[in-house]
């Protein structure tokens, strides 16, 4: 990687909205939409956010947490929203925030929130040097702030037995 591409990028730089109509296909034995399919598309979400502020090719690393709010129901438009909230050297913490959205309503629904950690990857597959993020404003420093104690903590995990 050329140092030109190390250059900082805003969180505006890579976020997204993924959507996606929820079918029966995606259902479960109860009738709402399986965890699977959800956890699927934010790792979707997420691994093209984190591709976008690398622009190297990004593996997932770790899922920090998700939380289940509420289900989501077949019939409704999901809309899973991604932004950069913590880099390090080579890892990108990318939060996610999923909504359902009932078509005939309007009525938007917070379903699941989530964070999930990726590595961006050089040429020969090995963990490699991202960009660093040009925060904003104080939310986005806030954010930041939070990514890298959540960072901290996920490292200290990995060092106990």
């Amino acid at each position: 990687m050329t140092p030109t591409d190390l250059r900082p990028r805003t969180v505006a730089d890579s976020a997204l909205t993924l959507t996606q109509f929820m079918q029966p296909e995606h259902s479960n034995s109860l009738g709402t939409v399986h965890g699977g399919v959800l956890l699927k598309l934010c790792d979707e979400c997420g691994g093209i956010v984190a591709s976008r502020h690398a622009r190297r090719p990004a593996v997932t690393v770790t899922v920090d947490s998700v939380t289940f709010h509420q289900p989501v129901y077949v019939g409704q438009l999901l809309l899973v929203h991604g932004r950069i909230t913590y880099v390090g050297r080579t890892s990108m913490e990318v939060e996610l925030r999923v909504e359902a959205e009932n078509l005939l309503t309007g009525e938007i629904t917070h379903t699941n929130s989530a964070y999930f950690v990726y590595v961006a990857l050089d040429d020969q597959l090995r963990p490699t040097a991202v960009p660093p993020l040009d925060l904003q404003n104080d939310e986005e420093r806030r954010r930041f702030e939070e990514g890298r104690r959540r960072q901290e903590i996920r490292l200290s995990r990995r060092h106990t037995p």
